[in-house]
């Protein structure tokens, strides 16, 4: 059949490149589930290489890079980008952190905490986008972070902290990233069930008081979670950046 002259053509598209720190488990994984059933590669990222394996393992028919990294470490950052072998990124999803152990007693031990709770949460973002900034596809590239409520009400010391963190690094980021058609938006969590961050349940010992503090009478799961980022990601929210979405069933409502 012969098209008609004004009739566009148009190109194969290769599927996206989607990097995802923290991807082994819990809302991570949800998201690199996402996006590999809209037909995507994802590079997975994680500090532990079992769960990373599993991820890789229970999708044989996708495209999953494994890539073992303490993102806390800019050594490992470097190894990360070693991996991607020039190969441009469409969407990075800074996911990775959680809350250490209790500090060692003392003042020390207390700084000690706290670095650590702000290199996890905080840092390890700041340098895997730094690292993989000059990759992002352009224009059309995406960064998504994840945050968290503890960020917009407090709650967790230097971890509401740094979780707060991101949203005003997340915010001068966007605006750097305009100019190149880049999208640079926060995702900000409530009590999120089915994760590793609470327990081996997945559930806070907290649960049915957190559950009351929502509207829609029910705790949050990874795939709520998973489905904001991907829209962030998505042609669709093409006109959205600096934003932070919040994903906490009305535990804390918008201005």
């Amino acid at each position: 059949m012969t098209l008609p002259d004004h009739a566009p053509i148009e190109a194969p598209r290769t599927p996206r490149t989607v990097v995802v720190s923290g991807a082994g488990t819990g809302m991570g994984r949800a998201v690199a589930e996402r996006f590999l059933a809209a037909g995507a590669t994802v590079v997975a990222l994680g500090r532990r290489a079992e769960p990373l394996d599993r991820l890789r393992d229970d999708h044989p028919a996708s495209e999953v890079q494994v890539v073992p990294a303490d993102l806390t470490d800019p050594d490992a950052v470097l190894r990360v980008v070693d991996a991607l072998d020039g190969r441009p990124v469409d969407v990075l999803v800074n996911n990775a952190g959680g809350v250490g152990s209790a500090p060692e007693p003392g003042l020390h031990g207390l700084l000690e905490s706290y670095r650590r709770t702000v290199d996890q949460n905080l840092l390890s973002a700041m340098l895997l986008t730094e690292a993989l900034w000059p990759s992002l596809a352009r224009p059309g590239g995406r960064v998504v972070t994840i945050s968290s409520i503890a960020a917009q009400r407090g709650g967790g010391g230097a971890y509401g902290a740094a979780k707060a963190g991101l949203v005003a690094w997340g915010a001068e980021l966007a605006a750097r990233g305009g100019p190149d058609g880049i999208t640079v938006n926060t995702v900000s969590p409530g009590y999120v069930q089915d994760t590793e961050f609470f327990s081996t349940e997945g559930r806070s010992r907290r649960h049915d008081a957190l559950v009351a503090q929502t509207l829609l009478g029910r705790a949050g799961t990874p795939s709520d979670v998973a489905g904001a980022v991907h829209y962030l990601a998505s042609e669709d929210a093409g006109w959205i950046t600096g934003q932070v979405l919040s994903v906490n069933g009305g535990a804390v409502l918008g201005r």
